[in-house]
């Protein structure tokens, strides 16, 4: 068994929508496809895997220096000891080499995408659903029967108002979500206070809420809109500074007695090691965001749930950033606290397809092969250009 192409293509975002900092208008993802010779239907079973939402495409890396690199690797050099599946860490091994170490930023989403794809091949070769495959590989049960989501949106918008917010996040509801995440930092103190009041006539309750800087503020700032949102009472406070500044996390922990978010952007696990030493993070409250498509893809992932445990936190603390497909699998096989959803915005790969059943707090995977990218509508002809 042996990998016959590896290909990558750009695949543009939808939609015009922004943060506190960053407009979306012009973002790409990186989508790759790792085909074998193993046929079936005809067809040689391919992995794809793509490097999450967020961060621009990596085809340059991609292209020059680690497809190249597996493409020439020995055939054997990238399976496991049975023989009948690939090693995503020999992979992972492959890819990284001549790399040194520390630089985690592009590097690390171009090898995730990569990485990945060999968690969707392997559990196409094995014909079932990648969570199962995840599960297994780590001695976890999984959780098939689904995981906590919430829905994330509530961006602004070149016409944002008020009403639009609410509308959004009505038609979030209607689909099945009951708690959701909104964006602040991208206006003044007082009318994210407005945006905050418009979002809770919909979900009801702070606890259902959750509101994201996005790492704009100062430690000033973001103390000011702590004191601000106390009362509320609000599910999650994420990334108020910059993610590396694990002071202002810490001093923001020790004024703000709610829950706090941040991970999103940590790629490597030292750099959460770091996190959960210095920036005060509170062992059955926080919340761990990191991103396996984000950070050289789930074998780097694994490790970093690792050193949470070991510093006395809980797995059920973490809910993977991305709002696609792949972290939802993730997160039943490796039995997180749950996962986003962008079942609006970051088309075609944020959400889920009507398969996966959203309801009473829950979203469950469906049984197709691998992490079932296919089953998204708008993603398929993105999949079919990838390995032509």
């Amino acid at each position: 068994m042996r990998i016959t192409a590896v290909t990558e293509i750009s695949v543009p975002l939808e939609g015009e929508i922004a943060n506190s900092l960053v407009s979306f208008a012009e973002h790409d993802v990186s989508l790759v496809a790792i085909q074998t010779d193993v046929i079936r239907n005809g067809k040689p079973v391919t992995g794809f895997g793509f490097d999450s939402i967020g961060r621009f495409a990596q085809r340059g890396i991609l292209a020059d220096r680690m497809i190249p690199r597996l493409v020439a690797a020995a055939p054997d050099a990238l399976l496991d000891a049975s023989g009948e599946r690939f090693d995503p860490q020999k992979v992972l091994n492959v890819v990284l080499r001549n790399e040194k170490p520390g630089g985690h930023g592009d590097r690390a989403a171009a090898a995730g995408a990569l990485e990945l794809a060999v968690w969707d091949l392997n559990a196409k070769l094995g014909d079932e659903p990648a969570y199962a495959t995840i599960a297994r590989h780590f001695g976890r049960r999984g959780r098939p029967d689904g995981v906590a989501v919430y829905a994330a949106g509530g961006y602004y918008y070149p016409d944002d108002s008020t009403q639009r917010l609410v509308d959004e996040l009505r038609g979030y509801r209607e689909q099945g979500f009951d708690a959701f995440k909104m964006k602040i930092g991208g206006a003044s103190l007082d009318a994210d206070l407005a945006r905050i009041d418009a979002a809770l006539t919909v979900a009801g309750d702070g606890r259902r809420l959750s509101i994201d800087a996005n790492g704009r503020f100062d430690l000033r700032t973001a103390l000011a809109y702590a004191s601000a949102i106390e009362p509320y009472r609000l599910r999650w406070y994420e990334e108020a500074g910059d993610p590396l500044d694990f002071d202002l996390n810490r001093q923001l922990a020790d004024a703000y007695p709610g829950r706090l978010a941040t991970g999103e952007n940590l790629f490597s696990v030292q750099d959460v090691r770091n996190l959960v030493q210095f920036g005060g993070m509170r062992p059955g409250l926080d919340v761990f965001q990191m991103d396996a498509g984000l950070a050289y893809g789930l074998t780097e992932y694994a490790r970093m749930l690792d050193v949470l445990e070991a510093r006395g936190f809980s797995r059920e603390q973490a809910f993977p950033h991305g709002g696609h497909l792949i972290n939802l699998h993730i997160a039943a096989g490796l039995e997180l606290g749950g996962c986003e959803a962008y079942p609006g915005v970051f088309q075609p790969f944020g959400g889920y397809p009507p398969g996966c059943g959203v309801g009473g707090g829950l979203v469950r995977p469906t049984s197709a092969p691998g992490f079932g990218l296919e089953e998204k509508a708008g993603l398929r002809p993105w999949l079919a250009r990838v390995v032509n």
